[in-house]
């Protein structure tokens, strides 16, 4: 690809370089399987994959990601551990054990951080830092991120360019430090954190090396990316008051720290639309759009579609219906809930349990509340995105409820595609909130009596009240998508680069002084764990 090719270039200055974009995150944007013994190559999914993929197809960039499966290390035999392009993408993938990659994912990753970061651990009882965890934490979670920072900084060290490399998530919250014990100062890294950020108090459930360590590689980085002014509120507060020579002199969206100035900025991720509204007049979406049309027949429709993670509030949402059946009998035989629920972490013993409960609660209202004529409840598991596109154009009230969420993209491809004039019933702790709360129907994802009685005036909302409503969500996603959310991103890499090289290219004044890119790192030790973990 030409600069004069690529979108990107209309962030350029005369006479720079195009960048070399780096996309680190732990799943890839392709899956490999065998099929008459070839590799075969189909896109992934999940919401980094969907918000970033077709993007990167547009331009310079490699992606960085893990080795998944034995089809992901057959790539790797056959491109030779080296970049390869893949649709479009040039794709690396990282190849490490099976037993480290268990512990940095299953044991740390997932469920540790994910669920401190969503405020989910019944503290009293949960969790608890054995052994096992200090060892998933030095020779899974420290071990890999390392991995990660040697592939990376293999792949870029012969770039003669600008590089802007892009961590993605909780995931790889060590790279950044890393990184810069590898590449020092001349590299831009921005990490983006996906989910939400917590105040000071949920970090304390992490022991003080783990967390120093986390929150040390993340001030390694020039500018971190969060979804929301609240997220990197709490992130300068974290490091104000867990590291002692981080300050914000004041400052809600920066810290300094070792004579450096990190910027914590808002990036609130979007949808491509322009993808979604093509996918929406696919043949298959047709067909199952016609299909869920007999299924619903004259009733009204409540949909969620959510992957089966327990700070998606669920059991809540049910809840909710339930009660609304209840307080409000006359929508009985009228309004049925369809939950699209997409597996999510199955190898997680809570994400088991959490879908137990889910089939069971639907279960029990079904047998509750259904007649020869009327099931109230409808449940439909697995992945199918044209499924729920399908769905989303024709549910009366769209359901989004959770406990709290980086962003959610559901909500956006709803109000994107619906075409009912659906109400949004909006969680005020959902990241989406900040830009679509004023035109939803917000509640507590707690307050289970208030969500039932917002369900009932979503159903009776007049008309005129609806469109409006929904025009204007539907306005406000097309008029900011993915694309710029990600050349937001890429413009204040380049702007933080252009300044870094106009700074160098200024003789120094006697008397001043550069910091060196070791002292990025803090002074914790890549092997301060207790003497029980060694």
């Amino acid at each position: 690809m030409t600069v004069a090719d690529d979108p990107l270039s209309d962030l350029l200055q005369p006479g720079e370089t195009s960048p070399l974009i780096v996309i680190a995150s732990n799943r890839g944007p392709f899956k490999f399987h065998l099929k008459n013994g070839a590799l075969q190559v189909e896109r992934g999914s999940g919401g980094l994959v969907t918000a970033l993929g077709a993007l990167a197809e547009q331009h310079d960039v490699l992606w960085v990601a893990a080795a998944l499966s034995k089809t992901d290390r057959a790539w790797i035999e056959q491109t030779g551990d080296q970049p390869a392009e893949v649709e479009n993408i040039r794709l690396r993938l990282v190849r490490s054990s099976r037993k480290r990659y268990e512990q940095y994912y299953n044991v740390i990753a997932n469920p540790l951080l994910w669920f401190i970061q969503h405020q989910l651990w019944d503290i009293p009882r949960t969790p608890s830092i054995t052994l096992q965890t200090w060892k998933a934490w030095r020779n899974g979670y420290v071990a890999i991120n390392r991995l990660f920072a040697d592939v990376i900084a293999d792949s870029v060290k012969d770039a003669n360019r600008p590089v802007i490399i892009f961590p993605q998530d909780y995931h790889l919250y060590l790279v950044p430090r890393f990184l810069r014990e590898r590449l020092g100062d001349e590299v831009q890294i921005q990490p983006f954190v996906h989910i939400p950020w917590p105040g000071p108090d949920a970090w304390r459930i992490l022991p003080e090396s783990i967390r120093d360590e986390i929150l040390v590689s993340l001030l390694a980085s020039n500018c971190i990316g969060f979804q929301t002014r609240r997220d990197a509120f709490n992130f300068v507060q974290c490091c104000r008051f867990y590291i002692p020579d981080a300050h914000s002199r004041g400052s809600r969206d920066s810290i300094y720290y070792q004579d450096r100035k990190i910027e914590a900025r808002t990036y609130p991720i979007s949808i491509d639309v322009e993808k979604v509204e093509a996918l929406i007049e696919e043949p298959e979406t047709r067909l199952l759009k016609s299909q869920l049309i007999n299924a619903i027949g004259d009733h009204r429709l409540i949909l969620r579609v959510d992957r089966i993670e327990p700070s998606k509030n669920i059991l809540r949402g049910l809840e909710a219906f339930r009660a609304l059946l209840v307080n409000h009998p006359e929508h009985r035989g009228r309004v049925q809930i369809m939950a699209l629920l997409v597996p999510s972490r199955m190898e997680v013993s809570e994400y088991q349990d959490y879908l137990q409960q889910i089939m069971a609660q639907a279960g029990m209202i079904n047998a509750e509340f259904s007649d020869q004529y009327w099931e109230p409840v409808r449940i439909l598991v697995g992945e199918s995105y044209p499924r729920a596109l399908a769905a989303m154009q024709l549910y009366d009230v769209l359901l989004v409820n959770p406990i709290a969420d980086g962003m959610n993209l559901v909500a956006k491809e709803g109000a994107l595609v619906n075409q009912r004039d659906g109400v949004l019933l909006l969680s005020e702790h959902a990241g989406v909130f900040y830009e679509l709360g004023e035109y939803a129907l917000v509640v507590s994802p707690f307050d289970i009596y208030s969500t039932a009685e917002a369900l009932h005036q979503a159903l009776n909302m007049p008309q005129d009240e609806r469109h409006a409503r929904a025009e204007a969500m539907r306005q406000q996603v097309q008029s900011a998508d993915v694309r710029q959310w990600f050349y937001r991103q890429v413009e204040d890499a380049l702007s933080a680069l252009s300044s870094q090289a106009r700074k160098s290219s200024t003789p120094a004044t006697p008397g001043s002084s550069t910091s060196e890119a070791a002292n990025t790192e803090g002074g914790v030790s890549p092997d301060s764990t207790p003497s029980a973990s060694a």
